[in-house]
This record gives C-alpha cells, sequence and structure tokens, in this order.
C-alpha cells in the first residue's frame, strides 16, 4: 500500500473539512434567504444588512455552521439568553470574554465536527470545563466558545476499580457519585473546581501524599483528535500521546472523559483554624515549617493560607487526615496555639470538600502567580507573612478585594507513585518542588497592570528568598501550570519534555488547530 505524505494527508483533510463547510454554508444561506423573504417591505435592507454581516463578521456564520452540521444533542446558545451569558462566565471576570456564540455539545462525535469547522475556518475557539482559570483568553474567545458543560457522565467500574468522568462535571460531582461505593479519587481539593483543566494541569489533592498528581492515576483519556478523530488514549494504544496529555493542557485536541483509578474511602478528620494575632503568627510559622520537615504519615495534610484583613495578616490552617481520627500529635502544635475561629471533627469525604468553596470571588478579577518550594522554612513563611502586609497596604488603594498566598507541602515521595510511564509535568521526578500559590483579587479594571506587577514583585521577592536559602537553580524547575500567569514560558513549564512534545503536537495537530484556543502552547 502506497504510504500518505503528509502533504496529501493535509490535502484530503482540507477538502474534507471544505466540504463540510459549504454543506453547512447552504443551510445557513437557505435560512437567511429565508428570513429576507419574511420581511416583507424590510427585504431590501435586511439584505443589505446580511452582506454586511457575511463579509465583516465571520464568527457568526462559523456558529451557523455548527449549528447546520452538528446533531440535535448539541446546542448553539447566542447572545442575549441567559443560558449564553451562563456558560460563557467566568470565576474570574479577567477570564471574561463575549463570543459571537456558546456551543454546548452533547457527545464526542459533534466536538470532532466543531473542531474540523473551526480549524479550516482559522476561528479562534474556547474550551471550557470549570473555567477556574484567572489567565485572559485561557478558557474564553470572541469567536466560538465550546462549553462541555453537558459531558456529564460518570461510570463507575467495580472490577476494574476505575471510574470514567466526563470533563463537564465538577469534583465534588464526582466524589458524590462515588460516595455511595466507598471509593473516591484524587482530585481538587475545594468546591467548584472543573474536572477537565484540574487533570490535564497535573492536579495536586489532599490525597496527593498517598497516590502522587491527578495525573498519575488515569488509565485513559477520550480524545476528540484537531484532525477530528475520537480516540481512546492509553499507555497501550499511544504511550506518547498518553504522556504527552498527562500535563500538556489543551495542547493535542479537546479531552471527552477521563478513566481514574479510584481508592478506598471511609470517613476522615477535618479542621480548620484561623489566627490573627501578631504575636502568635511566629508560631503558627514555626509549626507549619515542623509539620511539613517532620510528618510523615502520606494521610496527613495541611494548607497554610496568608490572607491580608485591615492591615494586617490572617493565617488560616486548613488540617485533612485521611481518616475518622488523626494519631496523637500531628496537629497539636496548631490546636494549642489560640485562634480567633476553628474547628475539627469526623466527616465524610464530600463534606471535607463542600467546606471550602472556591467562588468566592466570583465575578471579580483574579490572578494567580506560582514559585517552586523545596521546603518551607521559618523564615520563608514569616517572608510570606510579611509580604502580605507589605503588597496588601499597597494594594488596598487599588481596589483589592481579597489576597492569599499558599504555603502547600507535601511529601519528598508524592511524585514516585506514577506507575504509567513519563508525563508531560513534572518533566522532572528526581526532586519535589511543590506550588506555592499567589492569589490577587480586585474589582477595578483600570488597575490590571497594577496587580500583574503585584504577582510578579511576589514571586521575584520569594525566588530571591529561596537563592539566600541555596535554592539558586529555580530556572531549571518545572512550573505548575495551573497557578502559573499567561506569559510564563512554555519551557518553564516543560523544560527538557518540550521538543518531544513539539514533535508529537506535529503528530497529532498537523494544521495546528490547537493554537486558536488559549492556554499555554507547545
Amino acid at each position: 500500500m502506497a504510504r500518505i505524505t503528509r502533504a496529501t494527508f493535509t490535502l484530503l483533510y482540507s477538502l474534507l473539512a471544505l466540504a463540510q463547510l459549504s454543506v453547512a454554508a447552504s443551510v445557513y444561506e437557505k435560512r437567511q434567504e429565508s428570513t429576507d423573504a419574511s420581511d416583507g417591505a424590510d427585504a431590501d435592507v435586511a439584505t443589505v444588512q446580511t452582506s454586511t454581516l457575511r463579509a465583516g463578521a465571520s464568527y457568526p456564520f462559523v456558529c451557523s455552521i455548527i449549528s447546520g452540521t452538528t446533531s440535535s444533542s448539541t446546542l448553539v446558545h447566542w447572545p442575549g439568553s441567559p443560558v449564553f451569558k451562563w456558560l460563557s462566565s467566568h470565576w474570574a471576570a479577567t477570564s471574561n470574554q463575549v463570543p459571537a456564540c456558546v456551543v454546548e455539545p452533547g457527545k464526542a462525535s459533534d466536538i470532532a465536527k466543531i473542531l474540523l469547522t473551526v480549524g479550516i475556518s482559522r476561528t479562534p475557539f474556547a474550551v471550557q470545563s470549570g473555567g477556574h482559570t484567572t489567565n485572559p483568553g485561557w478558557s474564553s474567545t470572541k469567536g466560538v466558545h465550546i462549553s462541555l458543560n453537558s459531558l456529564r457522565s460518570i461510570n463507575y467500574d467495580s472490577a476494574s476499580q476505575t471510574v470514567e468522568i466526563g470533563t463537564g462535571l465538577r469534583w465534588e460531582e464526582v466524589y458524590a457519585a462515588l460516595e455511595p461505593h466507598g471509593v473516591t479519587v484524587v482530585g481538587g481539593r475545594v468546591r467548584g473546581v472543573g474536572v477537565g483543566g484540574f487533570t490535564l494541569g497535573g492536579g495536586y489533592s489532599w490525597k496527593t501524599n498517598q497516590y502522587g498528581l491527578t495525573i498519575d492515576t488515569v488509565t485513559a483519556f477520550e480524545l476528540v483528535t484537531p484532525l477530528g478523530k475520537v480516540v481512546k488514549v492509553t499507555q497501550r494504544s499511544d504511550s506518547a500521546l498518553f504522556s504527552g496529555l498527562k500535563g500538556g493542557g489543551n495542547n493535542f485536541g479537546i479531552v471527552t472523559k477521563i478513566t481514574l483509578k479510584t481508592v478506598p474511602q471511609g470517613p476522615v478528620w477535618g479542621g480548620s483554624m484561623t489566627y490573627m494575632d501578631p504575636a502568635t503568627l511566629p508560631l503558627v510559622n514555626a509549626a507549619t515549617a515542623k509539620f511539613a520537615a517532620n510528618v510523615t504519615d502520606p494521610k496527613a495534610s495541611i494548607l497554610n493560607t496568608v490572607s491580608f484583613y485591615q492591615g494586617a495578616p490572617l493565617v488560616n490552617i486548613a488540617m485533612f487526615y485521611d481518616g475518622p481520627s488523626p494519631p496523637a500529635g500531628i496537629f497539636d502544635d496548631f490546636l494549642s496555639i489560640p485562634a480567633v475561629a476553628g474547628g475539627s471533627g469526623t466527616q465524610t469525604y464530600l463534606e471535607k470538600i463542600n467546606s471550602s468553596p472556591s467562588n468566592d470571588t466570583y465575578g471579580f478579577r483574579n490572578y494567580f502567580g506560582t514559585v517552586p518550594v523545596p521546603k518551607y522554612s521559618p523564615k520563608l513563611l514569616d517572608i510570606v507573612s510579611n509580604l502580605s502586609v507589605t503588597i496588601g497596604n499597597e494594594l488596598s488603594s487599588k481596589s483589592l478585594v481579597f489576597m492569599t498566598l499558599v504555603n502547600e507541602p507535601f511529601l519528598p515521595s508524592i511524585l514516585s507513585h506514577s506507575n504509567s510511564g513519563a508525563t508531560s509535568y513534572p518533566w522532572n521526578r528526581s526532586k519535589v518542588y511543590t506550588p506555592f500559590n499567589i492569589f490577587l483579587s480586585w474589582a477595578d479594571p483600570a488597575q490590571d497592570k497594577a496587580f500583574e506587577a503585584a504577582v510578579k514583585r511576589i514571586q521575584d521577592t520569594l525566588y530571591a528568598a529561596l537563592a539566600e536559602e541555596g535554592e539558586r537553580n529555580l530556572d531549571g524547575v518545572p512550573l505548575y501550570s495551573n497557578y502559573a500567569m499567561w506569559d510564563t514560558p512554555v519551557s518553564k513549564l516543560y523544560g527538557p519534555n518540550l521538543p518531544g512534545l513539539k514533535l508529537l503536537k506535529l503528530r497529532v495537530d498537523p494544521l495546528n488547530v490547537m493554537s486558536l484556543a488559549g492556554g499555554f502552547k507547545i
């Protein structure tokens, strides 16, 4: 059999897509002719308006093509409808754009048609799972907005101890469905975060100390490729693509389903302590550093969150133990420090997740930033507390709404759990650098640059502090893309994996369709 060259393949692909566009355009023309004829005396004016639309705005035309070529399970929502606004909105206003239409596909085969259409017409598009990014344009567009909201299937297989989940789900929905079976998955730590972007970025969980990142528990992806094929990707079927998807974002197509290993789940212990007295903060920081350095029980985990409140730092310690009660001594240091608020107790895993909403700053302008941290020393934690006051005071006059600096200590063994090949992120598993999370929220769009500069100033300050502690080569450490700002070079995300990922991208997406969507582009 003669081998098809890339040029021939590209030509065949283009002809196929053009044929699809031709059929859809015919549908669009007939609809428009019907509209013009029904206008009676205004028909001539309508014809002029239609001509202007066709010449000046191709995005609505492409939306009509999609509407005419996809099945009845796929809905196209137009500006002005409540569903349009709901499905195109984001938790962070910095991520919002007004698209020409919102397409809500009901099945993967329709997404294949949509990708062919936007690809051959070179129409910008967005893919939104949970929409929990802060980066402008990452899951929004002025073109075609693809909402995965209808992809909500959950299929648990007790025999294989896996669950196949649709990428339109939020993590709390997955946990709720699995709870009656006595199992769960390694997923998000707070309510409101979508399955898709979280997993494709890597995924840090309350269970990461025990089982690794979320991507380390993936056994299969259902992927719609930019060439319009629906494929199941596993380590066995395509090891390079399977590895590329784990941490590679949306560079290789649209993931519609993810199969994850499940783990047993019973009652858990959770707690939260909030401290405001400046005299207690050094004690909290010392307890955090001690926990990070000495606690080796993989069922135990904490988050140390430093906020700015009324001119002073406010520190919250979120505690988690994967069992009905923790062994004596693990959290005692935190529980013994005088707190302004707090509580702890046995609960379900779902209750623990739902106790931490992620959307408190919904509708405001938000930015994330990150720094890779090898260890949390008392000195570094003190610098973080001081930064919250310095930066917080400076931003208070610039419509600051909320500010958190999150210390996320994990065990040094978390990257040893992957047993299904390499991953795009982290490209280096020999040493753990946990992602320190910077989060700023504000109201005034005119202050966007000021808050961007503040995030970068915090990052630079922490890099300098880590250098003083002997960590001077952090440029060669992988950054976590789910926290990284939009202008982060992809080389800092993928390091030496980048050349291989570029070749993989060329194989899977030879026409560079996914460059039309937002995200970190390989």
